[in-house]
């Protein structure tokens, strides 16, 4: 156990946005959130003052162009990386309060990330990749192995459970990824282009698992995509452009309008 567990080793915000105050809990608020990298003429402005709410129980989804800063965005709301300034709190609590363990502890509980990347450990078998999560969190290497080829039966890769990631097109490796986010039952799921390796079909249904088992369970995600084809299944669509979120919509009135404006060319 030890060498997989070292291979993956209160604010006052101003109030909810675009009236999330009517939908419960909030699982993410952000306010003011900025983020530079580099210094001096270098230095490049991935995140402008970003405000978002993200209910408990939706799903939801950042568009725009790249470099927009949607993977900056939700690095930060995952904690796995620091914000400038702003504040950001998940289910009410500040990842700038929490130490080094603390942090740690309470990713690996509250919540699974998917890479656009994959950050698969090469030397571990799939099942031992989906495991980690369930490791981290104290299970036993029988128990969290068992508990991982469940999950990637759901994936459709229930018979692929021993072969390293090597083997595998980057398809099967995103459904891995999928796979590992889902595994510890997280309150939240980000997910950066969860799609992009995929085909229309197997991303639809990519998409519907991880509807009925986050969102559908009361769960969040926050999905960053390129991918039209997927918006049917968000709650609501955030736009973002040049370090900004310019426009959170409900995605029922995003479709209508793509749908007129294909109609119209």
């Amino acid at each position: 156990m030890s060498r997989m567990v070292m291979a993956a080793n209160d604010l006052n915000p101003r109030p909810p946005l675009n009236g999330t105050a009517n939908g419960g809990g909030m699982a993410v608020s952000c306010r003011g959130v900025t983020k530079t990298y580099g210094t001096g003429g270098a230095a490049v402005r991935a995140l402008r003052g970003v405000d978002l709410d993200v209910r408990q129980g939706e799903l939801m989804m950042l568009v725009g162009p790249s470099g927009c800063g949607k993977t900056s965005l939700i690095s930060v709301i995952a904690g796995v990386l620091d914000r400038d300034g702003g504040d950001c709190t998940v289910f009410g609590e500040d990842f700038a309060r929490m130490s080094s363990r603390e942090r740690t502890s309470f990713r690996g509980r509250n919540i699974g990330f998917v890479f656009q990347a994959f950050n698969l450990i090469p030397t571990l078998n799939i099942a031992e990749n989906v495991a980690v999560p369930l490791l981290i969190n104290g299970w036993s290497m029988v128990k969290a192995v068992g508990e991982s080829r469940r999950v990637l039966e759901q994936v459709g890769l229930g018979d692929r459970w021993k072969d390293v990631p090597s083997r595998l097109s980057g398809g099967q490796q995103q459904r891995v990824a999928i796979a590992r986010a889902l595994v510890h039952h997280p309150r939240l799921i980000v997910c950066d282009e969860p799609t992009s390796a995929l085909d229309h079909a197997t991303g639809e249904k990519v998409m519907e698992l991880l509807k009925e088992t986050a969102v559908g369970r009361g769960k969040s995600l926050v999905v960053v995509t390129h991918d039209a084809r997927i918006f049917q299944f968000a709650d609501r669509i955030a736009r973002m452009d040049d370090g900004h979120i310019i426009a959170v919509e409900q995605a029922e009135a995003v479709i209508r309008q793509a749908a007129s404006s294909g109609a119209g060319s």
